[in-house]
C-alpha cells in the first residue's frame, strides 16, 4: 500500500483559494453560499442518474453536468485545457496516481481543503504525463474491451477512474469551487450551524411513524426528481427511470442527512459514521466482533483492496488460485488478474444464469483436497451475490458451506445485491462483501468493504490511511446509513414482494413483443424465478441496443442502459460471440478507440418504479416494433393524454434543451 499525504496539495500558491482578511468567512455570508449549494446539488439530484452508456435524459444531464466539473476545475485554476485532464479520485486514488506522475505534472484540489466532507480529490494532469499500462486500480470504466486473456485499456480520465466516481460529490465540489471564487471566501466551516446528535440525524425523519409498505408508499412521494417532465415525441411526460442497476436515485429523507452532516463539526460527523458503522453491520448480519466496516469509495476500490492484500500473502510452495464465474462485472474481475503470482479461472453457467454448485465442489476438492492440479490451491471464491447482467441471485448460504468446506475463503460482489435482498454475513460464512451506495438510494460516493478481521495484510499506520480516505466523505457515509435505516423499517420481504410483481408483470409483456429476445429467466413461473432481481435484458431484432435504448427514451422518457455493462465475457457469452468475432472487436478498437460496441439493452427495478413504468416500457417496445397497441398516452399516471405528436428533430433539439436548463439549475 503506497503512503497517502494529505498535506501535499500540489496547487502553487497564486492557485489556491482567495483569503480575505483574516481568512475566517463570515457566519451570514457562510450561510448564503451553503444554501446556494444545496440548491444546487438538488437541482443534480432531481435528474440524477449514472454517467455514460445511459440513453435516457438523466444520463444525458447528469454526464454533462460530470463532465463539466472538470471544465470547472480547469477554469479555477486557470490552466489549458489541452494541456491539461481532470482526473477525480478518492483521497487514496489520488495519493496512488500523484507517486506515478511527479511533482511537476499536476495540480490537485481537495474538498476536505475547502470545508467539505466530500471525500472528493480533482487532479490537473498534464496530458503528456498520464502513465501508461495497467492503472493501479482496475474494473468498471476503466477498460474498453475484455477477453479472457486480454484486456483493451480506456483512456483518460475513465482509465484512473475506477467504479462509479463520486458524481453528486463532484457536482457539488465544482459547485462549491464556483461559490467561493464568487463570494471571496475560504471554506465552508459554517460556525453558525446547529449542532445535531448523530442519531437525530440518522434516526429521525419525517416519515418515522411508518413502516412497512405504507412507508414505502410515502418515501415514494419523496422521491426528488419524480415530477420531472421530459420531452418526447408525444410532447412532455414523467421521466420513468428503469436504470436502478447502474445507479439509484434518492429520496428527501436521505437527502436531508447528508446536507445536515455537511455542516457538522468534526467531531459530529465522526460520531455519525461510528453510527453508520454499527447500522451497516446489523444489515448485513455480520457480527462486530467478528468483521469490521471499511468505508471506500466504490465498490471497485474495495474489491482492489482485497486484491492488492490477497497478493501480499505468502503463497509457501503452492501455486494460488482465485475462482470466480462468467457473471462477474469486471470489477471482480479485473482486480484478480492483476494479483502477483496468482491465476484465475471460471466457473461456468446455465441458460439462466446460474453456477453449477457441483461443479464448484469438484473444482475446489480436486484442487484443495485432492491435489489432482499440482500445486494449484484456491484460496479465494469471489462471486457475485447477484448478477448485474441476468439479475440472478447465487446461493450465498450454499456456496459458503462449499467453499470452506475446502479451506478458502470467499468475496461477495454485493453491489447489485444489498437493495433487494437479505444479506447474512455470519450465516453464509462471508469473508469479505463489497457494495456501493449508490445503488442503495444514496448516490453521495461512499463504497464498504465488511471484511472478517484478521484478514487485511496492512499494517496499522496503511489501515489508518485506507479509513481516514474513506471516512473523508462524512455526508456519503451518512446518506448510506439513513438509507439502510429506511430500507430496513420498509423490510426486505416487502420489498422483494413490490419488484417481483413489477417483474412478473414485465416479462409476460416483453414476451408478447414480436423480434423481442429475453436473457436469462423468461418465466416468472420457472422455479428459478424467486432468485432473481429487477434486471432484464433483451434485443430486439433489427435494432442496434443503441439506437432502441434512445427510441425508448424519445418516444417515453424512458430511462435504460446499453453496451456490455462492464460484463464482458457475460455479454459475449449470452450474445454467442466467438473468437473469431472477439479478434475482429479487438482489431476495430484498436483502430478506431471511439467506436461503440452494441452489447444488449437492460431495464433494471427500483422501489421507486410502478406498475405504470412497466406498462409504459412494454407499449413503447410495441410500436417501436410495430405491434398495434394503445396510445401512450392513455396508460394511468402516463401524464399528458392530449399531447401532440412531434417530429425527432424537435424531440432531439428539445433534449438538447433539456440538458442546458438542467445544468444552469446547478452552475448558474
Amino acid at each position: 500500500m503506497r503512503t497517502i499525504n494529505h498535506a501535499q496539495s500540489g496547487i502553487p500558491e497564486v492557485f489556491q483559494l482567495n483569503k480575505t482578511g483574516n481568512g475566517t468567512p463570515q457566519n451570514n455570508e457562510t450561510g448564503e453560499i451553503y444554501a446556494a449549494l444545496e440548491r444546487g446539488v438538488y437541482a443534480a439530484l432531481e435528474t440524477y442518474s449514472n454517467v455514460h452508456r445511459g440513453s435516457g435524459h438523466n444520463s444525458l444531464v447528469t454526464t454533462h453536468l460530470f463532465e463539466l466539473a472538470r471544465e470547472i476545475i480547469i477554469e479555477y485554476l486557470g490552466l489549458n485545457k489541452r494541456k491539461y485532464i481532470v482526473v477525480f479520485c478518492s483521497p487514496m486514488g489520488s495519493a496512488l496516481l500523484r507517486e506515478q506522475l511527479g511533482p511537476d505534472n499536476f495540480y490537485s484540489l481537495s474538498s476536505a481543503d475547502i470545508g467539505l466532507p466530500l471525500g472528493v480529490r480533482a487532479l490537473a494532469v498534464k496530458r503528456k504525463a498520464l502513465p501508461k499500462g495497467i492503472p493501479f486500480h482496475t474494473g468498471g470504466g476503466t477498460t474498453r474491451l475484455i477477453s479472457p486473456g486480454w484486456v483493451i485499456w480506456a483512456g483518460a480520465p475513465g482509465r484512473f477512474e475506477a467504479g462509479t466516481p463520486a458524481i453528486i460529490n463532484i457536482i457539488a465540489f465544482a459547485k462549491a469551487l464556483q461559490l467561493l471564487r464568487q463570494s471571496g471566501q475560504v471554506s465552508f466551516v459554517d460556525q453558525t450551524a446547529k449542532n445535531i446528535e448523530a442519531d437525530q440525524i440518522l434516526c429521525h425523519d419525517e416519515l418515522q411513524e411508518y413502516t412497512g409498505h405504507k412507508l414505502l408508499e410515502k418515501l415514494r412521494q419523496t422521491h426528488i426528481g419524480r415530477n420531472v417532465l421530459v420531452p418526447t415525441l408525444e410532447g412532455t411526460r414523467p421521466y420513468i427511470n428503469l436504470d436502478n442497476a447502474a445507479s439509484t436515485p434518492t429520496f428527501m429523507p436521505v437527502w436531508n442527512a447528508v446536507r445536515q452532516t455537511w455542516r457538522q463539526p468534526l467531531q459530529t460527523q465522526q460520531a455519525i459514521i461510528n453510527k453508520v458503522r454499527i447500522i451497516c453491520a446489523k444489515f448485513l448480519g455480520a457480527p462486530p466482533d467478528d468483521f469490521e466496516v471499511i468505508f471506500t469509495s466504490n465498490t471497485t476500490e474495495a474489491i482492489n483492496l482485497v486484491a492488492e492484500s490477497l497478493g501480499r500473502e505468502p503463497a509457501g510452495e503452492t501455486e494460488p488460485v482465485v475462482l470466480n464465474t462468467l457473471l462477474e462485472h469486471s470489477s471482480n474481475d479485473l482486480p484478480w488478474r492483476m494479483v502477483p503470482r496468482h491465476s484465475l479461472i471460471r466457473l461456468s453457467i446455465d441458460d439462466d444464469g446460474f453456477i453449477d454448485l457441483k461443479e464448484l465442489d469438484s473444482i475446489l476438492k480436486a484442487c484443495n483436497k485432492e491435489g489432482l492440479h499440482g500445486k494449484k490451491r484456491i484460496k479465494l471464491v469471489a462471486v457475485c451475490g447477484a448478477s448485474n447482467v441476468l439479475g440472478t441471485c447465487n446461493d450465498l448460504e450454499e456456496i459458503g458451506r462449499i467453499v470452506h468446506r475446502y479451506g478458502a475463503r470467499l468475496l461477495v460482489d454485493a453491489a447489485q445485491l444489498v437493495a433487494h435482498r437479505k444479506v447474512e454475513m455470519g450465516k453464509c460464512v462471508i469473508d469479505y462483501l463489497a457494495f456501493s451506495a449508490h445503488k442503495v438510494y444514496a448516490p453521495f460516493g461512499c463504497g464498504v468493504l465488511v471484511v472478517r478481521k484478521g484478514l487485511l495484510n496492512f499494517n496499522s499506520a496503511e489501515l489508518e490511511q485506507i479509513q481516514s480516505s474513506g471516512e473523508e466523505n462524512a455526508g456519503g457515509i451518512a446518506g448510506l446509513g439513513k438509507a439502510l435505516l429506511l430500507i430496513q423499517r420498509i423490510g426486505m420481504d416487502v420489498i422483494r414482494e413490490e419488484e417481483q410483481s413489477l417483474t412478473r408483470r414485465v416479462l409476460p409483456g416483453l414476451a408478447q413483443i414480436p423480434g423481442l429476445r429475453i436473457y436469462g429467466i423468461k418465466d416468472p413461473d420457472s422455479p428459478g424465478f424467486n432468485k432473481k432481481v429487477g434486471v432484464i435484458v433483451f434485443t430486439l431484432k433489427g435494432i442496434m441496443p443503441d439506437r432502441l435504448a434512445r427510441e425508448l427514451a424519445g418516444r417515453g422518457g424512458i430511462g435504460v442502459r446499453y453496451g456490455c455493462h462492464c460484463a464482458h465475457l457475460l455479454v459475449k457469452h449470452l450474445l454467442r460471440v466467438g473468437h473469431g468475432l472477439e479478434h475482429f472487436q479487438h482489431l476495430l478498437l484498436t483502430l478506431f478507440p471511439k467506436i461503440n460496441l452494441p452489447g444488449i439493452l437492460r431495464v433494471s427495478l427500483g422501489i421507486e418504479n410502478s406498475e405504470a413504468d412497466v406498462d409504459t416500457l412494454i407499449q413503447v417496445l410495441g410500436k417501436i416494433a410495430g405491434t398495434p397497441g394503445p396510445p401512450i398516452g392513455k396508460l394511468p399516471g402516463s401524464g399528458n393524454n392530449e399531447a401532440p405528436v412531434q417530429n425527432k428533430g424537435n424531440v432531439k433539439k428539445q433534449t438538447g434543451d433539456f440538458v442546458r436548463k438542467a445544468a444552469l439549475r446547478v452552475y448558474s
